[in-house]
């Protein structure tokens, strides 16, 4: 087997097996695992899909099992289905990044806002926003526009995040409204806070380079990318 490449190991396969889509029409599909393995050694390296190693099998069929999962929301259904934090009432913390988007990027269905890129000092980027529980796994992550403000996507991602006890944030994120919100979920607001959990979830998440670079122009590929090395780096050991 040639060095470089990635492959799922059998406790990681275990994890993600019994998530994967069943009883579909049409023809058997190709070793998943080997697919799925593709599929991440692609997001790992940040090369273009048509250079993906012959390893795997055709490019074409590791993109197309990519691109059509995404757009049936497999990989999302998967993270949230593992992404758990253990117990309810955690403290969690939540906070985002700007990703630079590629020229590739560019030209997707419905212009750049609707595929969640925008223009921000660090020229053409898109958000992720995330919220980690205190082992800096990450339980929610959510896209915008680069441009968009911290606070303004908050509600957006509240109303994904599982039963907390605590919610940390930094000062982009203090406002009436917010706090008023966290509260009635039950939830006590820390804004501002010193932690760097969610920091932390970034950086682990951006060793991945089609992550640390947009080349996605959908948003819902870059956002199954994203889930999808989020359960390699955190979920899946």
């Amino acid at each position: 087997m040639r060095a470089g490449l990635f492959w799922l190991n059998d406790r990681q396969w275990a994890r993600i097996e019994p998530h994967l889509p069943r009883g579909l029409t049409g023809p058997d599909r190709d070793d998943d695992r080997r697919i799925v393995s593709g599929i991440i050694h692609m997001l790992q390296s940040g090369a273009r899909w048509r250079d993906c190693p012959r390893e795997y099998g055709p490019y074409t069929t590791i993109y197309n099992r990519f691109n059509r999962w995404a757009k049936r929301g497999r990989w999302c259904a998967i993270f949230e289905a593992l992404a758990k934090p253990g117990e309810d009432g955690v403290v969690l913390s939540l906070d985002s990044t700007s990703i630079k988007a590629h020229r590739c990027a560019s030209g997707g269905k419905g212009g750049s806002t609707n595929q969640a890129i925008g223009r921000s000092r660090g020229g053409r980027t898109t958000k992720i926003h995330a919220l980690s529980d205190p082992l800096c796994r990450p339980v929610v992550l959510h896209l915008t526009p680069g441009q968009d403000a911290d606070i303004a996507a908050a509600p957006d991602v509240l109303a994904l995040a599982p039963p907390m006890s605590v919610l940390l944030a930094d000062k982009g994120y203090d406002g009436d409204k917010l706090r008023g919100e966290i509260i009635r979920r039950g939830a006590k607001p820390v804004i501002p806070n010193k932690s760097n959990r969610v920091e932390r979830c970034f950086c682990r998440l951006k060793d991945f380079r089609r992550i640390a670079t947009r080349y996605d122009k959908l948003a819902r590929n870059f956002l199954a990318a994203v889930h999808l090395a989020a359960l390699v780096a955190y979920w899946l050991n």
